[in-house]
């Protein structure tokens, strides 16, 4: 059997570039990377936040609240946003200048209105899973390669989950941008994906690394 390794592309949508809804600072700089490294992957996947516009997560739906508080959402903490990548809206669209032309696979996430879903995975109770690990699993993936959008949220969680579920994980480090709420979250979530054994790496190490 053919064992493969596949590019995980994290939420590169509109709005979490500068200008959108949740536009991360510097996002715009990841284009060039994204579109040149498709080029070393057969399999490559990204994901979307693809929100109902009832989600817990949004401030919006939460009276009195304010967007970066955080509430109990089912039972696990949430921090709240502003209203981001509601489905079938521009905001929910990927960018413009990425080239989705060698993207395979698309997953959804976020979907459910009562729990948010930073990883590519699960929802953030571990309740449901998307359609990610049946699609690896399927194309006989056992090595990720991930990037993308945010540092401290989405592709933190995504690594995690990804390294729970054994796959050999690369987090490409000049692909990835960071909301830093707090100071200190981005260096705190690499240290946190790093201690849970995924190995941390700039493009061209990965170019190496596949080659």
């Amino acid at each position: 059997m053919d064992i493969k390794s596949a590019l995980i592309l994290v939420d590169l949508q509109n709005d979490f570039f500068p200008g959108g809804a949740l536009g991360v600072p510097g996002a715009e700089a990841i284009f060039p990377l994204a579109n040149a490294i498709q080029k070393q992957f057969e399999l490559i996947i990204a994901t979307k936040d693809w929100h109902p516009k009832n989600h817990g997560s949004f401030a919006s739906n939460h009276p009195g609240c304010h967007p970066f508080e955080v509430v109990e959402l089912k039972g696990i903490s949430q921090v709240l946003w502003p209203d981001h990548c509601v489905q079938k809206t521009k905001g929910a669209e990927f960018h413009s200048k990425l080239q989705t032309h060698k993207i395979r696979h698309v997953i959804y996430k976020g979907t459910d209105p009562g729990l948010d879903s930073y990883s590519a995975f699960f929802d953030n109770a571990h309740r449901k899973s998307t359609e990610l690990h049946q699609t690896l699993q399927e194309n006989t993936v056992n090595t990720v390669y991930i990037m993308g959008l945010a540092t401290d949220y989405c592709v933190q969680y995504s690594v995690l989950d990804a390294l729970t579920l054994g796959y050999k994980t690369f987090v490409i480090l000049d692909g990835c941008f960071g909301i830093n709420k707090n100071p200190g979250d981005v260096e705190q979530a690499l240290e946190n994906m790093k201690t849970a054994g995924a190995i941390l790496l700039n493009s061209q190490a990965a170019i190496l690394q596949k080659g």
